[in-house]
């Protein structure tokens, strides 16, 4: 039987796993950045300036990225592993579409996270703003006020963010991982309140098209029929 994670808490589902073992030797992004013990958080802290810098780096490269397309390796917290293809457009879109035999599926789009089982016919829905990486998809992302900042670490041209919603802390940590030369979004890991964490690292990053708008429109009748001829 595949081994899978439970999907229906907002904080897991803002890092989407299934998820098949025999993937699971494998290290994500072959050895990107952050590949740490759950839970840890490698590198040096920032404090002071040099953190108000980093972090005004990140708000400024975020604000900027409009759209993005880049393979995926997922590693769950039970090693079990996974791979795809990710489509981001801010604000309030992303797609992951899980390689076969992988039957997954998960759209953000108009404020919802929509997740589907082709296996098992059945959609789920959760507010983008319950999950930690609704973050990512905010317009105008400030990472202060409503957004806690934890930690901040640098280590070689590796830069890391952890942070979670201020109101929220119970719903999850995210963990956004950089590289710094240039600036350009590599993984990132959503630890939950149980202490497991999930890690989705990028490949192959494609900045800046053009994608078709069905592609995150889960009310779409081509949508609909593009689920109903992949069961």
């Amino acid at each position: 039987m595949r081994r899978r994670l439970l999907l229906l808490s907002p904080a897991l589902l803002a890092a989407p796993a299934p998820l098949r073992p025999a993937l699971a030797q494998r290290a994500p992004g072959g050895g990107a950045p952050g590949a740490a013990a759950p839970g840890a958080t490698p590198g040096v802290p920032l404090a002071g300036a040099a953190r108000d810098a980093a972090l005004q780096r990140v708000e400024a490269y975020l604000n900027g990225l409009v759209s993005l397309k880049a393979r995926f390796l997922q590693i769950a917290y039970n090693g079990a592993a996974a791979e795809g293809t990710a489509w981001i457009v801010r604000p309030g879109k992303m797609r992951f579409e899980y390689d076969p035999p992988e039957p997954l599926l998960m759209v953000a789009s108009h404020g919802q996270f929509f997740y589907y089982d082709r296996e098992l016919a059945q959609p789920t829905t959760v507010p983008v703003n319950s999950t930690p990486l609704g973050i990512l998809l905010r317009a105008n992302l400030r990472l202060s006020g409503d957004i806690t900042v934890s930690q901040v670490t640098r280590d070689s041209s590796v830069l890391r963010v952890t942070l979670y919603r201020t109101a929220s802390p119970g719903e999850g940590r995210l963990t956004l991982v950089f590289s710094e030369n240039p600036m350009e979004l590599k993984q990132w890991a959503v630890l939950d309140a149980q202490g497991r964490e999930t890690r989705v690292s990028l490949s192959q990053t494609q900045v800046g098209g053009r994608f078709d708008d069905f592609l995150f429109e889960f009310n779409d009748p081509r949508f609909q029929e593009e689920l109903r001829g992949r069961r």
